[in-house]
């Protein structure tokens, strides 16, 4: 294949409009969701709007903001990260809606409760215990607070708040973080969740509490308002955790979840080209739209040759092709691309991308996580 033809290859398949709900994406292309701690006292400035509105200038078709805290005390722990409740937090963020609407981009938030990984005594509010199912951490010790009903309840009105409000301030969605080991997470993944109440258990009691944050949200926002939710099997600490080892237990998963009211699925995994069960090149994105009927977003070293481990070990990431993703995209295994790293080296990579102009892509560095490039 010619450069001109793989050019204009990439260009067709990745610039294609896509419906998530009642909000059309320009193109293919999101910005994958990446903490940075750049927004002091958990409110982001002028520095974080211009941050996200560079890559939508860039050609991104969807930002998906980095995690931001939604309203409960146990939710976070740092103060650099950014908040979704107060008035000073949300009118940052109306700025940083502006700036991406005005460069001709679309943007949600994701709203995150980090539960057991939030370390005793750090901000920003140094009182809160770190909270989760069970108490557990995803390395298994038992070092926080068993969530009571009240506690939940709490947690879930503290979602449905946060996307209300996102609707409000004019975000065009909202992403839920349910990956990572963090709290939803931490409900749907048995290593984290002990629980013998109707929250644990079976599997469709684990994604009990998800379903209800969803629905929660769902009833709190336009009917047509997209809702995507980040799932993933591995955790931070714990990288081959698995939610589900068949497609039966993820439907399991997935299923409560579309009919609380998902509008699509983003489904993180390390290498987006690794199949996700034997007998299938389906990645996770793959499988999750096979089996829910919902759109879903792929992530995952799209555009690099290393994975995102190699950013702590120092390593150099250099620019890789996207033939693979292609074609997978072409045959609709899923329907978007979120791209980490990538964008964080070269704000402009969605735009030579889709021009061709791969010689100009400009490789990512771990230096470049020291500022808002």
């Amino acid at each position: 294949m010619t450069p001109s033809t793989a050019a204009t290859r990439a260009a067709q398949t990745l610039s294609r409009p896509f419906a998530l709900g009642g909000l059309t994406v320009p193109n293919r292309i999101a910005m994958a969701p990446m903490t940075r701690e750049f927004s002091p006292g958990g409110v982001p400035g002028a520095d974080v709007a211009d941050y996200y509105a560079r890559r939508a200038a860039g050609g991104v078709g969807l930002v998906i903001t980095e995690g931001t805290y939604v309203g409960h005390a146990a939710a976070g722990t740092s103060d650099a990260v950014p908040r979704f409740h107060g008035t000073d937090a949300l009118d940052g963020w109306a700025g940083v809606v502006a700036a991406v609407h005005a460069a001709g981009g679309t943007i949600m938030p994701q709203l995150w409760h980090v539960g057991m990984a939030r370390q005793a005594g750090a901000p920003p509010f140094p009182d809160a215990p770190p909270s989760g199912p069970s108490g557990i951490t995803v390395d298994g010790t038992p070092s926080g607070h068993a969530m009571t009903q009240r506690d939940l309840d709490e947690v879930i009105a503290a979602f449905a708040e946060a996307a209300a409000a996102a609707e409000r301030i004019g975000f065009d969605g909202v992403e839920l973080h349910g990956a990572h080991g963090y709290l939803i997470d931490q409900f749907l993944w048995s290593g984290t969740n002990r629980r013998t109440d109707a929250y644990g258990g079976s599997l469709s009691a684990r994604t009990r509490f998800a379903a209800e944050i969803v629905a929660a949200c769902r009833e709190a926002v336009s009917p047509d308002f997209p809702i995507l939710f980040r799932m993933s099997q591995w955790k931070m600490g714990n990288y081959e955790a698995r939610l589900a080892d068949t497609p039966e237990e993820l439907q399991a998963i997935v299923a409560p979840l579309t009919d609380a009211g998902v509008t699509a699925f983003h489904c993180s995994t390390r290498r987006y080209w690794l199949p996700e069960f034997e007998g299938s090149d389906l990645n996770l994105a793959g499988w999750v739209k096979k089996l829910s009927g919902r759109p879903t977003v792929t992530v995952g070293s799209v555009g690099l040759d290393n994975e995102f481990l190699g950013t702590f070990r120092h390593e150099q990431a250099r620019v890789s092709g996207i033939d693979r993703l292609l074609d997978r995209l072409e045959r609709d295994e899923f329907d978007l691309v979120a791209i980490g790293r990538a964008l964080l080296g070269d704000p402009e990579w969605a735009a030579k991308i889709l021009a061709g102009r791969t010689d100009a892509l400009v490789p990512f560095d771990a230096s470049m996580l020291k500022t808002l490039n």
